[in-house]
Order: C-alpha cells, then structure tokens, then sequence
C-alpha cells in the first residue's frame, strides 16, 4: 500500500484551487502536480560572505532530485556575524 504524499494537503481538493494556481504560476503543469514535491531550503542571500556562493550548493541539490520528485526551493533565516558583529545582542 502506498503512503500518501504530504503534499497532497496543498494540491488536492476544491479548496485547495488557490494553492494550485500560485504553484501553477510558478511554472508548474497539472502532471507536476501529481508528483512527490522535494522541499530544498536555504539561507541564500547576497548579505554576508557566509550565503553568497549557497546558491551553486542549492541548484546542485536540486538537480540531484530525481524524477517523478519535483524539487522546490525555499528560503530560510540567515544570521552572520557581519550583520550582528556591531550589535550588543
């Protein structure tokens, strides 16, 4: 028996349309949309030294998720010590 997929919480059901346009804005087809989604996330910015070059890691990641899965990148919290370095906290 197969497990179902958490995902299907954002892309099945009538009141999930809404959901489904955003991801189908996004580039995504109604075949992607029936497949495993991969989550990839990241604190890439171009703030700090530390995140600048996460970039590469990220696309290597995603490229690395192979099909049916569909990768999808997300942004995480970034704190480095050039942005907190002249606080007291």
């Amino acid at each position: 028996m197969s497990r179902a997929l958490r995902s299907r919480v954002t892309t099945e059901g009538l009141t999930r349309a809404p959901h489904r346009a955003f991801l189908r804005a996004m580039g995504l087809s109604d075949a992607d949309l029936k497949k495993p989604m991969v989550a990839v996330g990241s604190p890439i910015g171009e703030m700090t030294p530390c995140n600048v070059h996460l970039g590469a890691l990220v696309a290597a990641a995603k490229s690395g998720i192979q099909p049916p899965r569909v990768p999808r990148e997300f942004a995480t919290a970034s704190v480095a010590d050039s942005l907190s370095m002249t606080t007291p906290g």
